[in-house]
């Protein structure tokens, strides 16, 4: 939910950006330290069979008028959650278009973001946190929505849906205005009545608690940034539907599995086939602050580099450099497909969330001689933030991506091709090259199949580097007639780094294409 409301200042809970949600150990006594109770446990999504990530774009926006980048999963055992994430993306969508517009006035550019979290995902229960970041002008404002998926009934819904009809709303909302009092004077408590879209946002922590999350600028002033509160499991249990307190037990019994029972001496263990409605495996959580996304692991490997990466020589041969971006999607498996049938190699710079959640495919296409770059963590515009958060989404990213391919991406695309002094610094600093480049299919806008083909082969030339985008169906279709058309010109079809021959690439450069002079640009 938007709010642009202002109210004065309070302090609010601090979210260490390393903190787990459990307790931990004193450096200096051998103390438990508490958890904070209002921490979300998010599921690795990654665990969760049948998962897709899947993307909304505004393919309407005048070019750099507004940036949107919509993220959201798709569950195969869940159809009625998918619509429903579906049609709050595009609600989402509609409403940042009426208020941004399309005049472009020179300033930063509006921007709308959206990445999820699983806060849920079992046979009893399916929840998935929307979080939204919308940019206009002077800051960030965030804002997050969780739906709830119902196995048994085959129905999603929203956050309410946990609840027991309106007079639990009601109680609850008593509650909330109760644990308010502690917040200090200057949050709104007596604005929190359960209308409306108030409670939009809930889940449960690893004790059962129902945390309610409220918006920035809903209650308290937009620069303290996230509000919430826990309700102890004993007092929100009561206020809680059947299909809520399915999944207050679910979440519960995560952290606090029952310890295993002996079969009977004299019989079989029986067999339960697994739940066709939801994932029936998940895996133990990552485990993150509520607001922020849980971390890829740390790993590093060497250098990414394509498999079969030297084969042509670019001083000679006519080369091109296919690059996908915004993957990996739906359509990421069957891109896959084409270029193994056709021999042909590209570069897929990766979004570090959906990578995550789907690192076989990330996999294959290191095994079968792609390289893996990265496109930050969410999609957000670079230009927009500070070091410290590039650095942030970069490194994660180049976490994920090393964690399923053994191999660390050097390579970054930045979202919306924005390039600011900071990100050239921080890649300069963290080892990263800049990938832009020359030829755009301009797929991101729509158009037809045929479309797209054209605009990739025309804009074709020794050295290019054709952009495109697994995440759309057409772009995808429009491969095979590409590199079909361009071999018959006589190209071939190489990774990015390839394009440089052994004067390689350098961190904190820009490069837009392979035969242009972009390895002497300064670093500011």
């Amino acid at each position: 939910m938007h709010k642009t409301r202002s109210v004065a200042g309070i302090a609010l809970l601090v979210l260490s950006a390393g903190g787990c949600g459990l307790a931990a150990a004193s450096p200096e006594r051998d103390v438990m330290v508490p958890a904070e109770p209002t921490l979300i446990d998010f599921v690795d999504p990654a665990s969760v069979p049948g998962l897709s990530p899947r993307t909304l774009t505004d393919g309407r926006a005048a070019r750099g008028s507004r940036y949107v980048h919509i993220a959201y999963p798709e569950l195969a055992d869940a159809p009625a959650l998918g619509r429903a994430l579906r049609e709050q993306a595009r609600r989402q969508l509609r409403d940042f278009r009426e208020r941004a517009g399309d005049e472009i006035t020179g300033g930063p550019r509006p921007e709308l973001n959206v990445d999820w979290q699983l806060a849920a995902a079992s046979p009893q229960a399916v929840a998935v946190r929307l979080r939204s970041g919308e940019f206009t002008g002077t800051g960030w404002e965030n804002s997050t929505r969780t739906l709830w998926y119902d196995p048994r009934a085959g129905r999603a819904t929203g956050s309410a849906g946990l609840l027991a009809g309106g007079d639990a709303l009601r109680r609850l909302a008593a509650l909330v205005r109760q644990q308010l009092k502690s917040r200090g004077a200057q949050v709104e408590r007596n604005e929190v009545t359960g209308e409306g879209d108030q409670f939009d946002s809930m889940a449960f922590n690893r004790d059962g608690d129902l945390v309610v999350e409220f918006d920035d600028c809903q209650l308290a002033p937009c620069r303290l940034g996230r509000l919430a509160v826990a309700v102890p499991a004993g007092r929100a249990t009561p206020l809680l539907s059947e299909f809520g307190r399915r999944a207050q037990q679910a979440t519960a019994e995560r952290h606090n599995p029952a310890p295993p029972q002996s079969a009977p001496s004299q019989a079989a263990p029986s067999q339960t086939a697994p739940s066709r409605t939801a994932p029936s495996q998940v895996a133990p959580s990552q485990t993150a602050p509520s607001g922020t996304t849980p971390k890829a692991a740390p790993s590093r490997g060497p250098a990414a580099a394509g498999g079969r990466a030297g084969g042509v020589n670019c001083a000679t041969a006519k080369c091109v450099a296919l690059t996908f971006a915004d993957g990996p999607g739906p359509y990421t498996a069957e891109l896959l497909d084409v270029l193994r049938r056709e021999g042909a190699r590209a570069t897929f710079f990766v979004v570090g969330a959906s990578a995550a959640a789907q690192p076989g495919l990330l996999r294959r296409m290191s095994a079968e001689g792609h390289l893996v770059g990265n496109h930050s963590w969410t999609h957000t515009d670079l230009s927009k933030q500070s070091s410290a958060k590039i650095a942030d989404s970069l490194e994660r990213t180049r976490g994920a991506v090393a964690a399923a391919t053994g191999q660390s991406p050097t390579l970054v695309r930045p979202p919306y091709g924005a390039v600011g002094k900071d990100l050239r610094n921080v890649a300069r600093e963290k080892g990263y090259a800049l990938v832009a480049g020359d030829v755009d299919t301009a797929d991101q806008r729509g158009g037809t199949t045929p479309d797209i083909a054209d605009r990739g082969v025309r804009g074709a030339h020794p050295g290019a580097i054709i952009m495109m985008h697994d995440i759309r169906r057409e772009s995808v279709a429009a491969v095979p007639d590409i590199l079909k058309r361009l071999r018959g010109k006589g190209y071939s079809f190489v990774t990015v780094p390839e394009l440089y021959g052994p004067a390689g690439m350098q961190a904190g450069h820009l490069y837009r294409s392979g035969s242009e002079p972009s390895r002497k640009q300064p670093l500011t």
